[in-house]
């Protein structure tokens, strides 16, 4: 938002030694951002005067028209200047710049010959002072304006100061003079006069001065219009308006347009002019059709959504309402009968309209940000008197008002609240005084009843009076002390355990990597799920970030593959890859979510019903490999990443979590992305929570990855917690090892056989593990042997070797017993 402090000064009585400074620090401490504060009158340097131009010379001989002038600049002698435009003759009054001035953007002015001529200064046009567009023509003042001689600052407007303010979405009737000054009103203290009180607006009439229909009293709760016949189109708009609308940014059009470009900046009101006898039959206000298509002001011709509104006649859509005119009905040069509208449009449509049609209007902005509905006569009423005042015409005394607004809902405020959120102390007295200076009525004692003015839509609820009454009490004043923290347990055990496995597999050379969760529709067939696969069934974003990724994943595969792929493409060969996060396993639910509200937290019911639909999102992690996970050098060969390293990164992976590996199991398995003849189930007790192997060739051809590259996946929410436990005492005694050779069925997994082993040789087994697998037909058919290393030790004594030997057996008998092995050799 951009204006002038003297139009500010119309509405509020500001101090009159008022600094940039300190409007700028009001501002700020009113929540608004400002973006500048200009003294116009330091734009220009050195002396800029009142010039009379006393004779004019034509010179010839030149590709353009050049003048030679001698002007009176209150100086012993006259200013011989040499000039190019033709729009001013012998004893006008113009503005001269002197030698040794500057003008806007650094330009300076020196004495100089041109055009065979001495030129000593420049007569200046007004985009040469900043001050509009217009390069044609130089400034020529009226005729009383000043004497030669005198500064010409305030003579053609540069004697103000522009301020620009950036306004946050939430208050949009800051976008006024109306809302600016009510705003400084507050910061000084000072006598606020409302333009929307300025006059008397009539109310509706029985009769329209033209027949409207609004269809969608959501879209369009509100719509007023009026009629001036017979207006001179060639009125031109007053001086000070074409002023005002220029310092706040806008080009003057035509006196219509003008004038509603001038109450929307004054009151955040915006309009529309429509050309009374370009229209076609009576007014419709509804939602736009499917394929319909309206050419707008800027000759765009759009294609129309079913969300728009639109402004009909009988031909169609002529204009898209809250954001710009249609080209069949706007104004034109030869316009002598006006409509006026001023309606009050849904913000949200307005917001989405501007946006789906890259419409950014000043109008726009200010509707999606919100707009009073009380304004639409006002404004109405404001634009006719101007309108006749200046072009003349008959106003229609019939007025148009069709209303529907909804007034605004009382929120109960508990008067304590400010003092507990804030910190600083408030009673109820200040409360109600400092709501009822934003123009809140208050009633009541505990709770208070607050009903928010008509020009703040942002007041919805108790919090949001608590902000207006830090803004207003001062922001300054509430002193930056943090309130007291809430004791905390630290890390959860989830967390500390997503750390720990995280700082193992780094410390094993992994690197970690934090892939966007989002999948392509094409994610699941890359990976080769079968049809029926459930982790086909994925979440779609209604709004994602790229329409070519718009599922959550359910699986950390897709993602880090296409993460591995990136860094292959880099050059990188030797790749292993870690990440930990979430996935997202969609709940089909044939109900919607009850809808719940902010004046309250839901109850225990609505909120688990809720989280009926809301997807399953359990922490997993994985890996992938590819290239050598030992390089090759002088110490030896390489050895290549293979689907035993995928496998030892779960071991890893879940050591780190605390996991005894006598708990964890590795069986072969087939499940999609693995090879099938590649690939292992990890389970925790029997419950498996992940898989490990080489990827299948198809996976890996889809997503351009060398051959057998390796992956692992498990579910860490699966896997047991595991309790906090006391350390164990670490013996000094000596340990006695033992190896044993068991002859099993091939098909039994060596992990099971190491449980059973554990188990059954009790306390004095500290550790077993798999050293040698030997397969022979000589072992017999489908049979293989499993060497294990046993060590024994007790915390309190050497062990005999009767002790060693009865636990060997033990452990042995157990396994003998559950899978039926022999010893070797026995």
């Amino acid at each position: 938002m951009k204006t002038s402090l003297s139009w500010l000064r119309d509405y509020v009585e500001l101090p009159a030694g008022l600094t940039a400074d300190q409007l700028d620090e009001a501002l700020t401490n009113l929540g608004m951002e400002v973006e500048s504060i200009v003294d116009q009158g330091a734009t220009v340097k050195g002396d800029l005067v009142v010039g009379r131009v006393l004779t004019i010379e034509e010179l010839t001989g030149f590709k353009k028209p050049i003048r030679f002038t001698t002007v009176d600049v209150g100086r012993d002698a006259p200013q011989e200047i040499v000039c190019g435009a033709r729009n001013f003759s012998e004893g006008d009054l113009v503005a001269v710049i002197l030698p040794g001035g500057e003008l806007p953007g650094g330009f300076t002015i020196g004495a100089r010959k041109t055009y065979g001529r001495q030129s000593n200064g420049m007569i200046c046009s007004a985009a040469e002072l900043g001050l509009g567009d217009e390069h044609d023509g130089i400034i020529v003042l009226p005729a009383d304006a000043a004497a030669p001689g005198d500064d010409a600052r305030p003579v053609v407007g540069l004697a103000d100061v522009l301020v620009e303010v950036e306004i946050t979405p939430d208050r949009g009737y800051e976008m006024s003079l109306r809302g600016l000054a009510r705003e400084l009103s507050y910061a000084f203290s000072a006598a606020y006069t409302d333009p929307a009180t300025l006059v008397s607006a009539p109310g509706a009439t029985a009769t329209p001065p033209y027949a409207v229909n609004v269809e969608d009293t959501v879209g369009c709760d509100r719509f007023s219009a009026r009629v001036v016949r017979g207006i001179d189109p060639n009125a031109a708009s007053p001086a000070w308006m074409r002023e005002r609308l220029v310092a706040s940014g806008i080009r003057s059009i035509s006196l219509p347009v003008d004038i509603t470009n001038y109450l929307m900046l004054e009151l955040g009101q915006p309009m529309h002019v429509f050309d009374l006898n370009r229209l076609s039959g009576g007014l419709v206000v509804r939602r736009a059709r499917p394929g319909e298509k309206l050419t707008t002001l800027d000759g765009v011709a759009r294609v129309l959504d079913a969300e728009d509104m639109v402004i009909c006649d009988d031909t169609g859509p002529i204009s898209l309402a809250a954001v710009m005119g249609g080209e069949t009905s706007e104004w034109q040069p030869d316009t002598v009968d006006v409509l006026l509208e001023a309606a009050h449009w849904d913000a949200v449509m307005v917001g989405r309209t501007a946006r789906r049609h890259k419409l950014f209007s000043e109008a726009a902005k200010r509707w999606e940000r919100g707009v009073d509905p009380q304004l639409t006569l006002v404004a109405l009423e404001r634009a006719v008197r101007i309108l006749t005042e200046h072009a003349g015409g008959t106003v229609d005394d019939r007025v148009l008002d069709i209303d529907h607004v909804v007034a605004p809902a009382t929120i109960e405020l508990d008067p304590g609240l400010p003092t507990r959120r804030i910190g600083l102390a408030y009673n109820s007295d200040q409360v109600t005084e400092l709501l009822g200076r934003v123009g809140c009525t208050v009633t009541g004692v505990d709770p208070l009843a607050v009903t928010p003015p008509s020009w703040r839509p942002d007041l919805l609820a108790p919090i949001d009076l608590v902000e207006e009454v830090a803004r207003l009490g001062g922001y300054n004043d509430i002193p930056s002390i943090l309130p007291p923290a809430r004791g905390g347990s630290g890390l959860t055990p989830s967390q500390r355990r997503r750390r720990s496995v995280g700082r193992a597999l780094a410390e094993n050379g992994y690197v970690e990597v934090l892939s966007y969760p989002f999948v392509a529709p094409t994610a699941a067939d890359q990976l080769g799920y079968p049809a029926d696969d459930p982790r086909r069934s994925a979440v779609r974003l209604t709004n994602p970030l790229s329409e070519t990724d718009p599922l959550l994943r359910t699986s950390l595969l897709a993602p880090l593959l296409g993460t591995l792929k990136r860094n292959l493409g880099r050059g990188r060969r030797d790749l292993a890859l870690f990440e930990t996060g979430t996935v997202f396993l969609p709940r089909l639910a044939s109900t919607a979510p009850p809808a719940m509200g902010v004046d309250r937290a839901p109850t225990d019911e609505e909120w688990a019903e809720a989280n009926t639909i809301v997807p399953a999102q359990p922490w997993h992690l994985a890996v992938v490999l590819t290239g050598d996970a030992d390089p090759a050098g002088w110490w030896g060969p390489g050895r290549p990443a293979s689907w035993a390293d995928a496998i030892e990164a779960a071991r890893i992976a879940l050591s780190a979590a605390g996991i005894d590996p006598a708990r964890v199991s590795v069986a072969a398995a087939e499940l999609a992305p693995w090879h099938p003849g590649r690939c292992a189930a990890i389970a925790v007790d029997g419950t498996v929570v992940g898989h490990a192997g080489e990827l299948h060739p198809a996976v890996v051809s889809a997503f351009e990855l060398p051959k057998r590259t390796s992956a692992m996946e498990l579910d860490l929410d699966a896997v047991p917690l595991p309790p906090v436990t006391q350390a164990k005492r670490i013996s000094s005694f000596p340990p006695a090892l033992i190896d044993v050779a068991l002859i099993v069925d091939r098909g039994v997994p060596a992990a099971d056989v190491s449980l059973v082993l554990a188990g059954g040789a009790g306390d004095l087994l500290e550790t077993v593990s798999l050293f040698d697998l030997y397969e022979s037909d000589q072992l017999g058919e489908d049979k293989k042997s499993l060497a294990y290393k046993l060590t024994f030790r007790a915390p309190d004594r050497t062990l005999t070797t009767e002790e060693t030997l009865a636990a060997r057996d033990a452990a042995v008998t157990a396994v003998a017993a559950r899978f039926g092995a022999t010893l070797r050799g026995a």
